[in-house]
């Protein structure tokens, strides 16, 4: 348990108040945030891809072998 005076209290409300307000370096962070995104979706749409081809080719070999 951590026991924090009224002086401490103010100074860190006054702390998080500023460091949310400070928008200096936010566009790195937002590029950053967006190029994740992008390459998640990237990742996302060629696993789905090779899965469907695999499948198909899959199916394709069945059929040429029946």
């Amino acid at each position: 348990m951590f026991v924090t005076t009224k002086y401490e209290d103010d100074e860190m409300k006054k702390f998080l108040v500023d460091f949310f307000k400070d928008e200096e370096g936010l566009t790195m962070v937002e590029y950053a945030v967006a190029g994740s995104l992008v390459a998640a979706a990237a990742v996302t749409a060629f696993t789905n891809l090779g899965t469907a081809i695999t499948n198909k080719i899959t199916a394709l070999v069945a059929a040429v072998n029946t």
